[in-house]
Parts: structure tokens; C-alpha cells; sequence
């Protein structure tokens, strides 16, 4: 039995009963982790390992493990500085912002490896067009060609340490400054526009072999009254057809508050699969868990349990870099927020 279509997560640092009988369910296919389920390292590994050994091929394990305000285990791992800092460096040392962006993923892939976690909800991709946005700071840069190739080298970083990425917010989250997990946000721009602009880091991306996209929940009625999370011809016209993209696709979180456009729990996961996405996240809800589990019970896409099944890791390649150089600098970028708004 493959991945199941839905991703699930847990409310403490323990694997319960109730929890197990749920990972157990067909239609699951991974748990996503969050700081509540941290102790330490030896815990979390503990826990890692247990939550693979309920199923067989094991549930993915991931965690949003950006830098910056996103990143959920804090105490004994490298503090990553967040992506607008880096950003921030490329406008100074285009060339040494490159080497941190893949040491950053590096270091990250490596700790998360250690611990049995072989999927990261990063990078993020989307523009960095509102400092006081919801986005804000996790955005590399404005500038798309920089965020492709910062990106790029955080991707790069995580695979050779063994770890997939996945690259969010497709279309693109940065146009818009209302949260989505309160509201649904609109960004009523021309495809032309979004095409020049935030596609471009998906685009670039795309054509080397991502492995993973995360969709958004926002709304762009210049190309569909549905949003980007529920819309067949943003998944599967845009970044399938135009962009050509061969990879898994993610759901950002069903529970949140703009994904109540397609309905209950049940009618979100139905309406997200049916736009192509591969897997839909349901965190924090337990009953919605269910439901969605429930609706998408003998739900069969060989090609999606494919993708699915890549998202698991890969063989770790050797890395020339200098790590304890790497954590001075990047610590030094944690600590110097003026790189941050710089631009």
C-alpha cells in the first residue's frame, strides 16, 4: 500500500493511541511535524521512528523548517537566519549568499536527516513585495531570478544531505498582504503580470527537477474564481502544462480559514485532490483529520503515490563545505536583523 493522499499531525511529543489508529488509516500518507512534538533530538527521533513504524512503506515525516520565524525545532538545532536575509547579503556578495543558501540547506537537511525527518516545507518562493505582509521576511528577495537561485541553492543543500524540499507558495503568496489562515486573500493582478514575475522562481525550478510545489490559498480571479489550492487550471494548466512540472503536489493547510471556499473538511480534501493536488494537509483539527481520511478513502492515483513515494529522501552526497564556518555566518546573519529590511 502507497501514500494515502492525506497528511495529518499530532498534539504532543508522544505518539497516542487514538493518533496510531489514524496513521494507520489508507488514505493517510504522512504526518507533519510541529514545535509541540519537540523535546530534543533523541525524542524526536524516538517519535520519527515510531510514526514510520506504523505502515509499511513508512508515512513521510516533514516539517516546515524555513529559518527565521518558521522554524519549528529551536533548541539543539542550527539557528537559521531567515530568507530575506540572505536576500538581503545577494544585493551585497551576490556570490556569498549563494554559498550560505546551500550551506543553510545543508545544515538543515543534515540535522533533519539525524532525526528521521526526510521532507522540509521549504523554501519559499514567493516574492518579497511587502515587508509588513504575511509573507515578510520569509521571502528571499523581489527579485525573482534572486529567489530562483537562492532557492535553487537551499534545495540543493537539503537534497545533498539526503532531505527533499518543498517549494511554496504556488502561484506565488507575495502579492498579497492578508493571511490566509484568517482570510482569503486576492490578488487581482493579470496572468501576464504573475506570468513576469512570481511564476518565474517556479518556472526556473521546474526545469531542473523539483520535486515538490505547496499550493497557496489565495485567489486570482483574473484566471480563476477558485483558489490556487482548488483550481484545476492553476495546477494543471499552469504549473503542469506551462511550466511542465513532474513533481508531487501539496496542499497548503485545509484548516485554514481560506480553504473554507470549497466547504467542510471533507468537501475541501475532495475539491483539492480533484485539482490535482497529490496530498492535502489537515493540521489541528482532529475530527476534520477524519473526515478528510474518510472522504478520500479508496482514492487510487498511481501516478500521485509515485510522487508521493519520491519525497522520501535521497542518498546523501559528500559536501566540501566548512559547516562550523557556515554556522558563524549564518548565525551572524540570524543576529543582524538590519539585513532583513534592507532593500
Amino acid at each position: 500500500m502507497g501514500p494515502g493522499p492525506v497528511m495529518v499531525d499530532l498534539a504532543g511529543p508522544a505518539l497516542a493511541a487514538e493518533e496510531r489508529e489514524l496513521l494507520a488509516h489508507p488514505a493517510v500518507g504522512g504526518v507533519l511535524l510541529f514545535g509541540r512534538n519537540y523535546v530534543d533530538r533523541g525524542q524526536l527521533a524516538a517519535l520519527v521512528a515510531e510514526i514510520k513504524s506504523v505502515r509499511r512503506p513508512p508515512l513521510l515525516v516533514a516539517v516546515d523548517h524555513e529559518g527565521g520565524r518558521v522554524q519549528r525545532f529551536r533548541h539543539g538545532f542550527t539557528a537559521l537566519p531567515p530568507a530575506a536575509a540572505l536576500g538581503a547579503l545577494w544585493r551585497r556578495e551576490p556570490a556569498r549568499a549563494r554559498r550560505l543558501a546551500e550551506a543553510a540547506g545543508r545544515i538543515a537537511g543534515e540535522e533533519l536527516r539525524a532525526v528521521g525527518i526526510g521532507l522540509d516545507f521549504a523554501p519559499v518562493l514567493d516574492l518579497g513585495r511587502h515587508a509588513g505582509g504575511v509573507i515578510g521576511d520569509r521571502a528571499f528577495a523581489a527579485d525573482p531570478e534572486a529567489v530562483a537561485l537562492l532557492a535553487g541553492d537551499f534545495l540543493r543543500g537539503l537534497r545533498g544531505a539526503g532531505v527533499e524540499g518543498v517549494a511554496k507558495h504556488f502561484p506565488g503568496h507575495g502579492g498579497v498582504t492578508a493571511d490566509s489562515h484568517r482570510e482569503l486573500p486576492e490578488d487581482r493582478r493579470a496572468f501576464a503580470e504573475l506570468a513576469l514575475a512570481d511564476l518565474v522562481p517556479f518556472e526556473r525550478l521546474a526545469a531542473h527537477g523539483l520535486a515538490a510545489v505547496m499550493t497557496a490559498h489565495v485567489r486570482y480571479p483574473a484566471v480563476d474564481d477558485a483558489p490556487a489550492t482548488f483550481s484545476r487550471r492553476w495546477i494543471g494548466g499552469v504549473l503542469r502544462g506551462r511550466l511542465g512540472f513532474q513533481g508531487a503536489v501539496v496542499s497548503d493547510d485545509l484548516s485554514m480559514a481560506a480553504a473554507a471556499w470549497a466547504g467542510d473538511a471533507a468537501a475541501r480534501a475532495r475539491a483539492a485532490v480533484a485539482a490535482g493536488c497529490d496530498l492535502v494537509i489537515v493540521a489541528n483539527d482532529r475530527e476534520a483529520q477524519w473526515a478528510a481520511a474518510r472522504a478520500l478513502e479508496g482514492h487510487a492515483d498511481p501516478a500521485a503515490r509515485l510522487r508521493l513515494a519520491r519525497l522520501h529522501g535521497h542518498p546523501v552526497r559528500p559536501w566540501t563545505g566548512d559547516r562550523e564556518a557556515a554556522r558563524a555566518a549564518l548565525a551572524a546573519l540570524v543576529e543582524a536583523p538590519e539585513l532583513e529590511l534592507d532593500g
